[in-house]
């Protein structure tokens, strides 16, 4: 596979991250190139972590992962979503700005699971795996680490409705990977 080739898969793979980056950058008080990079980090290692997985576990489970991997991301993406459409309707928003593990793991697992199944895919087609996942990990950083700084961005405008909003896309996000992996069946 051509380095073209996976830098398209990288960024395809990347969308989901890139727009959980600008909601995160959209509720932070602040951004700064520290809250840039630590969304880059997570989801940038997430999704070059998952495709290995996925290679690793290859064609002997992969009927088990594809039955499942859409409902843990729906699932996790739901729960993160009403969770931030809860803290917006409160009297006293808690933004939910923080770049802590226990926010951010959930959401480098959930928009990243997509990247296993491209691994299984990576173990039939004999790719370079090592190759594979710098490009995937290196492009989904970049975009995660912008996406935070485009969200802050627009977030000093529209401050008061960013976690509404990002609430409602997590939400949306995952009822988008439940429903294709459900028309496929």
């Amino acid at each position: 596979m051509s380095f073209w080739e996976l830098a398209f898969i990288a960024v395809g793979l990347s969308m989901d991250a890139l727009a959980v980056s600008v909601c995160k950058g959209l509720a932070a008080e602040r951004v700064s190139f520290r809250s840039c990079v630590a969304s880059g980090m997570y989801f940038g290692l997430f999704q070059a972590l998952m495709p290995l997985t996925g290679y690793l576990l290859g064609q002997g489970f992969s009927d088990e992962i594809t039955a499942v991997d859409h409902w843990i991301a729906f699932l996790l993406l739901t729960v993160i979503g009403l969770k931030m459409l809860y803290d917006a309707r409160s009297p006293h928003p808690a933004h939910n700005s923080s770049f802590s593990p226990q926010i951010m793991l959930p959401l480098a697992v959930a928009t990243s699971i997509d990247a296993l199944a491209i691994g299984v895919g990576f173990a039939f087609l004999q790719v370079s795996i090592l190759h594979a996942l710098l490009i995937i990990g290196i492009v989904t950083f970049a975009l995660s680490a912008l996406g935070v700084w485009l969200g802050g961005m627009a977030g000093i405008r529209f401050r008061s409705r960013a976690e509404l909003l990002g609430g409602a896309i997590l939400i949306v996000m995952g009822l988008k990977i439940l429903t294709e992996h459900l028309r496929n069946l």
